[in-house]
């Protein structure tokens, strides 16, 4: 390379340490930086891009065509700033994939999926893109297409809201904080108000992309199963994908 090419090469984007070229248009996104290689190994010839703090691509192929998955690590934060950095570079198709908190028992099991159509926006980072009551939907496309792989998968899902909040411990223990009374209220408002399950990623990625003419969506999985529901999940995912490739080109 010369010194002029090496000058006019596009830099890389700061966190994600990727330039154009290096990811597809569709990018599914774990937080944990260890399911990425799990959830590219359902893809044709994944390799790794690039793994710079909690962000950790892999880029292969579903039917011919480019996929990526990009970790984005927990929480709204660190989830707005990949996936700014990735529609710079050619993204514009966005699915939070991952594990949540089940809500709602009486209809659910652990190892169910939830394909998600929105998001309760309990959570702060979006609210630095538009005010609250902005909503924190999921692009209708990628619903159809989630909902159509988990029905020609046969497997146990639902759709619905997820619960989008910043703090895991006000969750898991609300009683030993000061904000106590106000946590559980909140969180039987939720339930009493259907909401199947909970995580800390999808309002911000939602309300990012209807923002930024984007699409997004999510396909969580139940806490409390093991490997054998992992792989359900990251095969139902792509799947999903497979799916959105073949409506796009249509």
């Amino acid at each position: 390379m010369t010194h002029n090419e090496s000058l006019n090469e596009e830099p890389l984007q700061y966190h994600i340490n990727m330039r154009s070229g290096d990811v597809g248009r569709y990018v599914l996104l774990p937080g944990d930086p260890g399911r990425v290689p799990i959830i590219a190994s359902f893809l044709d010839d994944a390799k790794e891009v690039a793994h710079n703090r909690e962000h950790r691509t892999f880029t292969g192929f579903v039917d011919g065509v480019k996929v990526s998955v990009t970790s984005t690590g927990i929480g709204g934060p660190s989830t707005a700033i990949a996936v700014e950095e990735l529609m710079r570079i050619g993204a514009d198709t966005f699915i939070r994939v991952g594990t949540s908190g089940l809500m709602q028992p009486e209809i659910m099991e652990p190892g169910d999926l939830i394909v998600v159509s929105g998001a309760v926006r309990d959570e702060g980072t979006a609210s630095h893109y538009m005010p609250m009551a902005f909503p924190a939907v999921a692009d209708l496309d990628v619903v159809d297409c989630f909902r159509n792989a988990c029905i020609e998968r046969g497997v146990r899902h639902h759709i619905g809201l997820t619960h989008s909040k910043d703090s895991f411990y006000g969750e898991i223990e609300p009683d030993r904080m000061p904000l106590a009374d106000e946590l559980k209220a909140n969180w039987k408002a939720w339930i009493d108000g259907g909401v199947l399950c909970s995580e800390m990623e999808a309002a911000a990625l939602f309300v990012i992309c209807s923002f930024r003419r984007k699409r997004a969506g999510g396909l969580m999985m139940a806490a409390g199963s093991h490997h054998d529901g992992m792989a359900n999940l990251c095969e139902t995912a792509v799947e999903g994908v497979r799916h959105l490739i073949a409506r796009d080109k249509g």
